[in-house]
């Protein structure tokens, strides 16, 4: 299991991330996936739990709704950034990254799972 984010820059933006959008399409990829609207703190205002083939996995809505924190398998977190970027307008630019930021790679919009795993590769 590693840690990933998808963000973008909320002063750049009114456009705040939907619990309600990202419950609608995480049960949509993954039927068995579970919500959760319990305020923990800051970075985890809702999350979302799942279980794929690649393991267990978990999606931490901030406070401030401005992108969300992975923690999952390289291949889910691609596919809830790939979802996130669906659900946003095309001038926001979102950016994926791992916690430790070893990469950082700009989730275009239109760009598949594949595509984005294979940028993420690519990186020194």
């Amino acid at each position: 299991m590693a840690a990933f984010m998808a963000f973008f820059d909320g002063s750049t933006t009114t456009w705040r991330v939907s619990s309600a959008a990202v419950t609608s399409a995480i049960t949509d990829l993954w039927a068995e996936a579970e919500s959760d609207p319990t305020w923990r703190s800051e970075v985890c205002a809702f999350s979302w739990s799942f279980c794929t083939d690649e393991g267990p996995g978990e999606v931490f809505l901030p406070e401030d709704e401005t992108g969300v924190y992975l923690d999952a398998a390289l291949a889910d977190s691609a596919q809830v950034a790939c979802l996130l970027r669906r659900l946003m307008p095309d001038v926001v630019d979102l950016v994926f990254c791992d916690q430790g930021y070893n990469f950082d790679v700009r989730v275009r919009p239109g760009v598949t799972v594949a595509e984005l795993i294979a940028e993420v590769d690519a990186q020194p």
